[in-house]
């Protein structure tokens, strides 16, 4: 998983973070997540929401 550059200024690409979700997804199949990779989810969660947003600005 990508270190999170929210605050280094331009998002990364909503689909390389969302990328990492789905990695993060696939290494915990079948079971419950560990309270670091919930941790680690709820992190992307934040950073995808924000290069969503900032790539509908960008189009604008």
């Amino acid at each position: 998983m990508s270190p999170n550059p929210l605050g280094s200024g331009q998002p990364r690409p909503a689909a390389a973070v969302n990328e990492d979700i789905r990695a993060l997804a696939r290494s915990a199949w079948g079971r419950p997540l560990t309270d670091e990779e919930r941790a680690a989810y709820e992190l992307l969660v934040v950073e995808w929401a924000a290069a969503e947003r900032a790539e509908v600005v960008a189009a604008a």
